[in-house]
């Protein structure tokens, strides 16, 4: 994989982040901040032809893309859409 990632079976990370959908993406950055909270995209059907706005925006792609050139993200945060996030008791 090109990039990390968390499974989070208790669901503690989730919830000390805030998760409340899935997907529900974090990118944190080198310097261990959290860079971006939200989307995956903005075409919450799933669809690439029909995204919200007409231009498909892929948030996290676009994140990881500013951290790697040393630019601040330049939409560090978006409304995550899809199912909502069960954790256990």
């Amino acid at each position: 994989m090109a990039h990390p990632i968390l499974i989070d079976a208790s669901g503690a990370v989730g919830k000390a982040y805030g998760a409340t959908n899935t997907p529900h993406m974090f990118v944190v950055g080198k310097d261990g901040k959290l860079a971006y909270k939200g989307a995956i995209d903005n075409s919450p059907d799933g669809e690439r032809g029909s995204p919200q706005g007409g231009t498909l925006v892929e948030y996290v792609s676009a994140a990881l893309d500013d951290i790697a050139a040393g630019r601040p993200v330049h939409t560090p945060e978006t409304k995550a859409y899809g199912c909502s996030v069960k954790y256990a008791d």
